[in-house]
């Protein structure tokens, strides 16, 4: 018989690195979700801009399925058919040549600081070895992501950590001026800060720092763990930049909840990870790679991008109308279905307390630091399900703004 399990089990056996909601979802289809008492939610969140075709799809379960009755996992000791037919269409699809696959986000950024640094030594010397990114950035949390990751709260107690490390405002060029040099070995950038508060590049800042990087013969890095995959209306962001990166980063929304990462990079640039200098246990294993293929498959289609575009202009609209009644939003901003709405300084701080109030009215939502609301929700999301998730979203917000003497 199966043991029963609560909330307060968490605290009995669980690490407390997390602060999890009270509530325990046991079961989701689609953008619902329902929890161990039986109440139903419309999920925003994604799972935090994962789960971009919603709960079991019914494509995934039988490719899982399938798979399953095949092979699960051999080691990179030998190669498999999924990981390569994967790899095969990540390239087709993108600037890159080759591929490295992971579990996670981090441990994809992990591969790419590390080759960074090798492609450097290398070609140039072990002088070169500096890396830049960007205050308020997030690229995972190994010591050597938290430490290129532009947050310092993340490094706290963890020090020393890795050095060579500096950072500069985002789309601030000038700033990137004054620190990039002939000892940089890559810029490491997010196409637009998910975790720093959903912020997108400026288009010429991005072509700048690639001339940059050019001009200093340094990689440059970029991090699409959260907007890659479909996630702001283009298979990957760069593509709305007009900029192509040596190395990109991508997890999340790649296997929809199953865990899988990848690196990808230009075929001069991958040479620097010869035989032996990294790897992965798990990476690359057979039932990730056959379910993130049929996601690529599922999500790379005009049906699906232009939908994208067109759920953006509903979550902006919603959150727009929400605002003519509160108040509450001084700016929404975004691309795709990666959006923030950041919260007026009379609720500095309270971007929280609209999640809690959400969560109770039976809509999952984020947020992105203290001051911004985020949303990342399936990018098939039905619009039946957006327009509720407003009726729920605005009665959350209606009670917090009445908590905070906010007149309509």
């Amino acid at each position: 018989m199966t043991e029963q399990v609560t909330r307060a089990t968490f605290d009995e056996v669980m690490v407390p690195n997390y602060a999890p909601s009270a509530i325990i979802p046991v079961r989701g289809e689609g953008s619902h979700v329902w929890d161990k008492e039986g109440k139903e939610y419309i999920d925003f969140a994604g799972g935090i801009a994962v789960t971009a075709l919603g709960h079991s799809h019914p494509t995934l379960v039988n490719v899982m399925r399938e798979q399953a009755d095949q092979l699960w996992h051999l080691s990179n000791v030998m190669t498999n058919e999924p990981a390569l037919r994967l790899a095969k269409k990540l390239t087709e699809k993108t600037f890159a040549d080759r591929v490295f696959f992971c579990n996670s986000g981090g441990e994809a950024n992990e591969a790419a600081f590390k080759l960074a640094r090798r492609y450097a030594f290398d070609h140039y010397g072990p002088e070169k070895n500096e890396i830049i990114a960007f205050n308020k950035s997030f690229h995972g949390r190994t010591l050597f992501t938290v430490s290129v990751g532009g947050q310092p709260k993340y490094k706290e107690g963890f020090e020393p950590t890795p050095a060579g490390i500096s950072h500069c405002d985002y789309n601030n060029i000038d700033q990137l001026k004054a620190l990039i040099s002939d000892k940089t070995c890559a810029v490491v950038m997010e196409p637009i800060q998910g975790e720093g508060g959903i912020i997108p590049a400026d288009k010429e800042f991005a072509k700048q720092v690639r001339e940059l990087c050019d001009q200093y013969n340094a990689l440059l890095v970029f991090d699409e763990v959260q907007s890659g995959v479909g996630r702001t209306g283009t298979f990957y962001a760069y593509e709305q930049l007009d900029v192509k990166p040596d190395v990109l980063t991508t997890a999340k929304a790649l296997g929809n909840g199953f865990p899988v990462g990848a690196m990808l990079a230009t075929a001069d640039v991958a040479k620097s990870l010869a035989i032996g200098t990294h790897g992965s246990t798990y990476g690359g294993n057979p039932m990730a790679c056959a379910i993130a293929e049929a996601v690529v498959d599922i999500i790379d289609t005009p049906d699906v991008l232009s939908g994208v575009n067109k759920r953006h202009d509903l979550f902006v609209a919603g959150l727009t109308a929400i605002n003519k009644k509160y108040h509450v939003f001084k700016d929404i901003r975004g691309m795709g279905l990666l959006i923030g709405a950041e919260v007026v300084d009379s609720l500095k701080g309270q971007a929280k307390a609209i999640l809690n109030a959400a969560t109770k009215e039976g809509l999952f939502i984020l947020v992105a630091g203290a001051d911004v609301v985020r949303f990342a929700p399936s990018l098939i999301i039905p619009e039946a399900d957006i327009a509720e998730g407003f009726v729920r979203l605005e009665r959350a917000v209606a009670q917090v703004a009445a908590e905070h003497n906010l007149t309509k």
